[in-house]
């Protein structure tokens, strides 16, 4: 967790036009000044302000924030509300009701609409369902489901009930989905037969049964099943139900059940560097207040907005961005099953033609794979596209860097629309650091400012803050409400995680960052910890490693870096040792696919080795320990410049260099 003391000098600034000044909720730098100054002056009463002024409460709180026993802050806990009713019902008798709600864009091209009324009859309905088959408040419900109607439907349903919802990615495997439901113990599974991907067919239900034959899943009384495809799918009597024998029969009115603001909306789980994933813990009412005050901050978001947030339900943006946060502001959203390259790379820019998309969010991993097929395919361009309907492009998940920053400022935004380049975490609920659209002058591969209420710092390994200029760890001083509240079933590992008694009781957030000199704006480095960040995703270096290893057939030892990647951001390099000869030419290449092969099917895809290296050993110090900053160099094809007279086998070093 070393300081980075060198970084990037970026001059290019680009002010918000004055039209966007005039016209944004917060509008220019005096505006959000004051917003600021308000959380300094009165922090309890600046967010007890937010909370009354953007939430439908069925009992108002009266205490703001507790502090009685850190780190485990409750926000608004003595409130009542329901995550469900604020997206749905309370849109009920106004002009929301009958706007639409959801503009869905199948993997083939087709499109759905569906208004306010229509989403809260489906959502009812489907919670009516789940209640009749024995779903109560605390329950909770694992969902592996495609980006659909039904997925947001399906989360929405849950919330009404007061079930706790753990939404896990399509693309995860059945050991993922088994872990899972162990550590949450899930009652029920809502799924679909395939999802479409591509114009590809892609089994989940089967998955899930893969995971539940893997044993310790005896808490899953039910399975459900979205048919999304004509195509047939084993059932299990008794446990498995179509959508259309859930539904069968049940009415579309059902009253929200009201909860505490502190009960559990849902968990999501997150990699962590010590292999066993995180179920990371977000409560209903601060997570809400946040997930839908940002829409309006950070999005500047307006009633005829039609909003994009491309990422899927199955990560954290796809939650706020997607399933809370556009609903509770009564936006319209688009919602898009397939991936930007299908059929071709120019289909995000036709969506946003097509749909007169408004607010435009996506990954910069997306736009450097856009980029790339731009420069050569002139078809895919976005110039030969009418993007004129866009007033604000957004980027999520990692850092943005700054070519990329501006090649999508000019070419996508059309130099007119402000790049909100947002920093946040699965564990932080919603944006922490971002510009404001009609006030912040942007730099590009900066995050600029802490939005109000949201009090950063840099800091040394001893929890000591550092100056402009000087790079450190990124931590917060306050609590805010939208904040992890704790990790599932392991407070202990909450608290050594994100407030190690270095930190002085100040949440780390395990990233790297700095603060320019001149303009004290922010800009992330990486990553602190073994995590790696591919396409946005995290991804544990152990549990990669921990599946390798257990090829149990092959692998003897494994080691996983990160190096820099132009598409992905960073690339995920397995060093190996066999339980054999070194292999070299197409031996090494066979046995590299199947390795990748072993950890697509044990992990995901997204967890596939770009890079791997076959060795007789590992670099080692004499006590054992792997050197890991020999392998990052690595990783990057450099010359290894570092002291290497701990290493009890230096000779491996030029074994290790070899990429298959």
């Amino acid at each position: 967790m070393s300081a980075i003391q060198t970084i990037l000098v970026e001059n290019r600034v680009f002010p918000p036009s004055e039209a966007m000044v005039k016209s944004a909720h917060v509008s220019g730098m005096e505006a959000y000044r004051a917003l600021y100054e308000e959380s300094e002056r009165d922090f309890e009463g600046f967010w007890g302000r937010l909370a009354k002024e953007h939430l439908v409460w069925a009992k108002e709180p009266t205490q703001v924030l507790d502090e009685s026993n850190k780190p485990f802050y409750k926000w608004f806990a003595d409130g009542e509300l329901n995550a469900s009713a604020n997206c749905l019902d309370k849109h009920m008798g106004t002009p929301v009701e009958h706007k639409t709600a959801i503009i869905f864009e199948a993997d083939g091209g087709e499109v759905t609409k569906i208004t306010y009324r229509e989403l809260l009859d489906r959502v009812s309905q489907f919670a009516n369902g789940l209640k009749a088959h024995g779903i109560k408040k605390g329950d909770r419900v694992l969902i592996y489901l495609p980006m659909s109607i039904e997925g947001v439907v399906a989360m929405q349903a849950c919330a009404r009930l007061g079930a706790i919802h753990s939404v896990v990615f399509g693309g995860f495997s059945a050991r993922s989905l088994q872990e899972r439901i162990i550590d949450g113990g899930a009652v029920a599974v809502i799924t679909a037969n395939f999802q479409m991907r591509g114009g590809r067919e892609m089994a989940l239900k089967a998955i899930v049964d893969e995971a539940l034959a893997l044993g310790d899943c005896e808490s899953i009384k039910n399975v459900f099943v979205y048919e999304r495809t004509a195509s047939t799918y084993p059932m299990t009597a008794g446990r498995d139900k179509t959508f259309a024998q859930l539904l069968e029969g049940q009415s579309t009115d059902c009253p929200p059940v009201m909860v505490d603001a502190e009960h559990p909306l849902y968990i999501l789980y997150t990699s962590g560097s010590t292999g066993k994933p995180k179920g990371v813990q977000h409560s209903t009412g601060g997570y809400l207040l946040q997930a839908k005050l940002t829409m309006e901050w950070s999005f500047d978001l307006k009633p005829e907005d039609v909003f994009w947030c491309t990422a899927d339900i199955g990560w954290v943006t796809g939650h706020t961005y997607v399933t809370y946060g556009p609903l509770a502001a009564g936006a319209t959203e688009i919602v898009f099953e397939s991936v930007p390259t299908y059929p071709d790379a120019g289909r995000f820019w036709q969506m946003i033609e097509r749909h007169k998309c408004s607010v435009f969010y996506t990954a910069p991993t997306a736009i450097r794979s856009l980029i790339k097929a731009a420069e050569t395919n002139e078809k895919v361009h976005p110039k030969n596209y009418d993007l004129s309907s866009l007033r604000i492009i957004g980027s999520v998940g990692e850092p943005i860097n700054p070519e990329a920053w501006v090649w999508y400022y000019t070419n996508v935004g059309g130099e007119r629309c402000p790049v909100v380049d947002t920093y946040w975490q699965t564990e932080t609920g919603a944006h922490m650091i971002n510009p404001l659209p009609g006030a912040t002058p942007l730099v590009p591969g900066s995050c600029t400012l802490p939005l109000p209420g949201i009090f950063p710092a840099i800091v040394d390994e001893a929890g000591e803050e550092l100056p402009d200029g000087v790079g450190g760890l990124l931590v917060y001083k306050r609590p805010w409400p939208s904040m992890v509240r704790t990790l599932w079933g392991d407070p202990e590992r909450f608290k050594n995680t994100y407030f190690p008694p270095e930190m002085k009781g100040w949440y780390l957030a395990g990233d790297a960052a700095v603060r320019t000199i001149g303009d004290s704006y922010y800009r992330v480095t990486g990553r602190t910890d073994d995590v790696l960040n591919v396409s946005g995703h995290r991804m544990g270096t152990m549990e990669i490693e921990s599946a390798l290893v257990a090829k149990t057939d092959l692998v003897a030892e494994a080691a996983v870096v990160g190096r820099p990647d132009d598409v992905t951001g960073e690339a995920i390099c397995a060093f190996v040792v066999l339980k054999r000869p070194v292999p070299e030419g197409d031996e090494a290449k066979a046995i590299a696919k199947e390795l990748r092969d072993w950890v697509s099917k044990e992990i995901g895809p997204i967890a596939r080795p770009k890079d791997i290296h076959f060795g007789e050993n590992l670099p080692k110090t004499r006590s054992g320990k792997i050197m890991r900053r020999l392998l990052r160099t690595l990783a990057k094809g450099e010359k290894i410049t570092q002291d290497t007279t701990t290493l009890e086998n230096p000779a491996i070093l030029a074994q290790l260099g070899q990429t298959y």
